[in-house]
């Protein structure tokens, strides 16, 4: 378990960190506190949409590129940075929403941009001020809550649910709701400005058109700098460029957006404390620190996240022979690299899954493989290994390297293999899809074990190297090698040979044969003797629908509980302290977007184990998605009467279908036959879906609060998505089909109020 140690230094910061988060926050909420006069802008602290112009396509497009734009770097930079948000799914999504929502309800009030500026400027500090304490809290906060998650989060136990561990989760609320109103406010002016925006368009289907394609760009945009490598800097002056320009026409406005974006510039380029190099690659914060010995470099650490991932070591003879004393008393032939060659020595062929830096490709090339596959799904880490790792294994002819996730990796190749390692695929990620992405979640189940089986020679061997913190997740992966290989099969555990390398749980099934034979040798066999460990209850195991492999049973954790109703019942407050409420609802819409973020995040699951969980592949389909926005709403421009149902009726059909058709009914071994086939099946629904909010939005004149509603509708959305980690990730099929019908029902009732309204107007 990792340590926290609630030390003085670190309670100060905390609370002076959770005051000054607080304080931003309540003058927030002060400003846009309805008053008397609220309508029109008092003061140079604030603006109006006409002083910047008035209505615009190109200012509708610019707002929509920076919203989309802001969305993403904000999702991804704090998820990293903070990572309870990493693991905890879409709370800072949700958080965006909301503000988007507030905004869009106050689009008729002043836009005031100090509260984006104040609050970018302080989770800046929050996240990147150089202050050891307040690093400790932070990287802290999964401890605190791990404890009642039952869900296993850098090797936290999950406890009992008692007055200690609410405690523990109440403290970390405490830092966690005033992040998330800060969040949220950084997107009130670019909600306000999308809401009067397309409430004042002269043709409201174009304009939404615009706003669409505008935030496709936006995402494009942030992607395109994801794979170029750039740190958040570079997001930041890109972001600041964009708010420079909505705000050109105010001096004042404009030249404060770039200092406040400068500082944070200037806060995120805070290097590495301990000497390190930072790196961004396309799915992760990554240091990279060199570890010396006597003034030598004899490795390389990595971390992720604030969290330790791996090293870059030299095991090869001569550099073992003249550093004896690093690596003890321990045989290089038991290193846990070594150990797999010892069951099949000199493979024709290797498949590494999660060759990272290339460790397990070097042992493979040491222990006389012939031909060695590498797949790493992050292309950086693959640089890396090229230029860091002491026995340049990914310069041997005999190694194919292939970026591509591993599952992905498993279901497309037609290879054969005598042995595949699963190196330590060990993301502890269970992240928003917008974010760092789940990047071995389809990896360890049982339909994923099934495909790699059938990639083995007669003759060969899987082997699965894991670094085991809890008992229950050896007993899963025990059970899911049961479930594929049998009861033959071997698990033992293996110390780190020294410092420099860790140890992990080796679990060998494949060719009984081999095993025999392997088992045949006396030191093999003693060595697997002292190394032996029993396994506990077998936990439930991991599928393509339920295949969170760090929760310990289906279920909604405690955690995730307690923080989803806080979160609720902050954005309730905050509608309601800013004038709004469950009165002004506008519940059609409001079931729509929650129908509808539902619907999007089955999409991109399910799309992620056909073509694998990358940034490309997500990127594509979320293009994809809003692609089908855009012809709905050309098919509705065309159709101005399209009856509605005609959209209700589609939703229905396609999600059942989405429902029935097993997904192993799209795995063709063409690529475009593939995509074709399940865009047409998973995705239809959006079309449809597209249909019924752009005629609604239609009727009511593209009103900023229908807008609103559907935003914070996508926030109760957002939060509803974790109900997969109880019941599965197809069942969200069948919610989305019951709020979709929600917001039939809402919507006929509120046509015949408005009818009965009409009628008994005298005429």
């Amino acid at each position: 378990m990792e340590e926290f140690a609630v030390t003085l230094p670190v309670v100060l910061t905390g609370s002076i960190t959770v005051l000054i988060a607080i304080l931003v926050n309540y003058h927030a909420l002060r400003i846009y506190r309805p008053s008397a006069d609220d309508s029109s802008p008092r003061g140079r602290w604030q603006c109006s949409p006409e002083m910047l112009g008035g209505f615009s396509y190109w200012q509708l497009a610019l707002v929509s590129v920076a919203g989309l734009f802001l969305e993403l770097l904000m999702i991804r930079w704090i998820s990293s940075e903070i990572r309870l948000f990493a693991f905890f799914k879409n709370f800072v999504l949700v958080a965006c929403f909301l503000g988007f929502g507030l905004g869009c309800y106050l689009s008729r009030r002043p836009i005031h941009l100090s509260v984006m500026l104040l609050s970018l400027v302080t989770l800046a500090c929050v996240c990147s001020l150089p202050l050891p304490s307040l690093h400790h809290l932070v990287n802290g906060l999964p401890i605190l809550v791990g404890a009642v998650s039952e869900v296993n989060i850098a090797g936290v136990p999950s406890l009992p649910l008692n007055a200690h561990t609410l405690l523990l989760l109440l403290g970390a609320l405490f830092f966690v709701i005033p992040i998330f109103g800060l969040i949220a406010f950084v997107f009130v002016p670019i909600g306000q400005l999308v809401g009067w925006l397309l409430e004042h368009a002269t043709h409201g289907i174009t304009a939404y058109t615009v706003n669409i394609l505008g935030s496709l760009f936006g995402i494009a945009l942030y992607t395109l700098l994801c794979f170029l490598w750039q740190p958040p800097a570079v997001w930041f002056l890109v972001a600041a460029l964009m708010i420079a320009c909505l705000f050109w026409t105010l001096p004042l406005w404009r030249w404060l957006s770039v200092l406040a974006f400068l500082v944070c510039i200037g806060l995120v380029s805070v290097g590495d404390p301990s000497g390190g190099a930072t790196y961004w690659t396309p799915y992760q914060k990554l240091i990279v620190r060199p570890i010396s010995d006597r003034g030598e470099v004899v490795a390389y650490e990595f971390i992720v996240n604030g969290g330790w991932l791996q090293r870059i070591v030299n095991l090869s003879p001569d550099f073992a022979a003249s550093h004896p004393r690093l690596f003890g008393n321990t045989p290089l032939n038991e290193n846990p690299y070594n150990l797999p060659y010892r069951f099949y020595p000199s493979p024709a062929s290797v498949l590494v899954l999660g060759s990272g830096a290339g460790n397990d490709v070097a042992a493979a090339l040491r222990n006389g493989a012939a031909r060695v596959t590498a797949v790493e799904i992050d292309p950086l880490i693959l640089k890396l290994g090229r230029d860091l790792h002491f026995e340049h294994p990914y310069s041997s002819q005999r190694v194919h390297a292939v970026v591509d996730d591993a599952r992905s990796y498993i279901e497309n190749t037609t290879e054969r293999f005598d042995l595949i390692v699963y190196s330590l695929l060990d993301s502890h990620t269970t992240s928003s899809y917008y974010s760092s992405i789940r990047i071995d979640n389809y990896v360890y189940t049982v339909e994923a074990l099934r495909a790699a089986k059938k990639l083995l020679q007669p003759d060969g061997l899987l082997i699965i190297k894991f670094g085991v913190k809890t008992p229950w997740i050896a007993a899963r992966l025990s059970g899911l090698i049961r479930d594929v290989f049998g009861d033959s099969f071997i698990h033992f555990g293996a110390a780190g040979s020294s410092y420099l390398v860790a140890g992990g749980t080796f679990f060998i099934a494949g060719s009984h044969q081999r095993l025999d034979r392997a088992l045949s040798d006396p030191q093999l066999a003693a060595y697997l003797s002292q190394h032996a460990f029993s396994l506990g209850t077998v936990p439930t195991l991991t599928t393509d629908d339920w295949p969170y492999f760090y929760q310990h049973e289906p279920g909604l954790p405690a955690s995730v509980i307690v923080i989803s109703f806080a979160l609720i019942l902050i954005a309730w407050r905050f509608l309601r302290r800013t004038g709004g409420g469950l009165r002004s609802m506008r519940w059609h819409f409001f079931f729509l977007g929650a129908g509808f973020l539902l619907l999007e995040a089955q999409i991109i699951s399910r799309i992620a184990l056909l073509f694998g969980t990358t940034w490309v592949v997500n990127s594509i389909v979320i293009a994809g998605l809003m692609v089908l926005i855009v012809a709905s709403n050309v098919l509705v421009a065309w159709r101005k009467h399209i009856p509605i149902v005609v959209g209700y009726v589609g939703i229905i059909i396609s999600i059942s279908a989405a429902y029935f058709i097993p997904l192993e009914e799209f795995f063709f071994s063409s690529i475009w036959i593939k995509a074709l086939s399940a865009t047409a099946v998973l995705c239809l629904p959006v079309f449809f879906a597209g249909i019924v909010f752009i005629r609604s939005f239609a009727q009511e004149r593209f009103s900023s609060e229908a807008l609103g509603s559907n935003l914070l509708g996508a926030l109760v959305g957002g939060l509803l998505e974790s109900l997969s980690m109880w019941t599965g990730i197809r069942s969200l099929l069948i919610l989305a089909v019951l709020l979709y019908l929600a917001s039939w029902i809402a919507l006929m009732e509120h046509t015949a109020v408005v009818v009965t309204s009409e009628s008994t107007e005298p005429g």
